[in-house]
């Protein structure tokens, strides 16, 4: 029986896709293409409404791979409860660092050097001079050294930063040096003038920047969240960045999208971007390889890549 792969970019866009498979375009529309039961290989759409990407795994009855268009998967797990045992979930390592980097990058510097006052100041007309925070020689400590950890180090290297502190779920060792593990993050923390989260939502990680890690935070740090939204206390925030002792520069946000009239729009001190670290040109010509391989992987029954867990397991 040909097996339907579901895809949310059109099939005749994408080249190299392997031959075989009943290709499917799906990209979060009401009606279905097909018969979900029907389906073995599934990509879920790409930055949708909460619940979209998860409506047709109930009836998935055959599915053997989802696999995702972004870095982290909590979008699609509470779907994963009505699967069968040995789907395999698949996440986008290798999509969306560069993108993710890149726009950590700007918010770092933008927030330092003054980059939303000049702008608001050009809008009245006013040169407003005076120094500023130079990214050089900030000690910079990233929380999250997955893929998109590194690709964040790789930028900051080039600015003259002091040392980067890495730190992740566990240690370990790289090519550049220590990954210190959670655990040592109340020490790690007073040090650093810039403190970049990108971990994945998990419920380890839900909350993790909280009253108790801002406070360990040094008098004037820059916090800086592309993980997501929930992994930071927003109530806890705002009363540091009310206070005045941090800033900090957020591409996404606790509730998201951030509603009108919320504090943190006001809030001094602050940057928000509207999840703006994945979406951007790179993205299309990065999915599309991942989908060719992992297809052309699945066809051939070879191992896929990117597991991230498998159901039942």
């Amino acid at each position: 029986m040909t097996p339907d792969v579901w895809l949310p970019i059109p099939p005749d866009e994408i080249e190299g896709l392997p031959e075989g498979p009943a290709y499917r375009f799906w990209n979060g529309e009401e009606e279905f293409p097909a018969d979900p039961a029907d389906c073995a290989f599934y990509v879920v759409p790409y930055m949708k409404p909460s619940g979209i990407g998860v409506r047709p795994l109930p009836d998935m009855r055959s599915v053997q791979v989802v696999q995702t268009l972004s870095a982290g998967i909590d979008h699609v797990e509470p779907g994963l409860r009505h699967l069968a045992a040995g789907v395999r979930l698949c996440n986008a390592r290798g999509v969306h660092e560069a993108s993710t980097a890149e726009l950590t990058l700007a918010l770092i510097l933008a927030s330092l050097r003054g980059i939303p006052d000049f702008v608001r100041a050009q809008d009245r007309g006013e040169w407003l001079g005076g120094f500023r925070p130079a990214l050089a020689d900030r000690k910079v400590l990233v929380v999250g050294y997955g893929s998109i950890g590194a690709a964040i180090e790789d930028r900051l290297v080039p600015f003259e930063v002091a040392p980067v502190v890495r730190v992740a779920r566990s240690a370990r060792t790289t090519a550049r040096g220590p990954v210190h593990p959670l655990t040592e993050l109340p020490a790690l923390l007073p040090e650093a003038d810039v403190v970049v989260v990108s971990t994945p939502l998990t419920e380890a990680t839900r909350g993790l920047v909280d009253a108790d890690f801002l406070t360990r935070m040094k008098d004037g740090a820059l916090l800086v969240n592309v993980a997501r939204g929930p992994v930071v206390d927003t109530k806890a925030l705002l009363a540091e960045l009310e206070s005045g002792r941090l800033t900090a520069a957020l591409d996404v946000t606790d509730p998201e999208p951030l509603p009108p009239g919320h504090p943190l729009w006001q809030a001094p001190g602050v940057l928000v971007s509207p999840h703006a670290g994945g979406p951007t040109s790179a993205f299309l010509p990065r999915a599309e390889r991942l989908v060719v391989d992992q297809l052309s992987r699945f066809v051939n029954r070879e191992p896929l890549r990117n597991v991230i867990l498998t159901t039942g397991a």
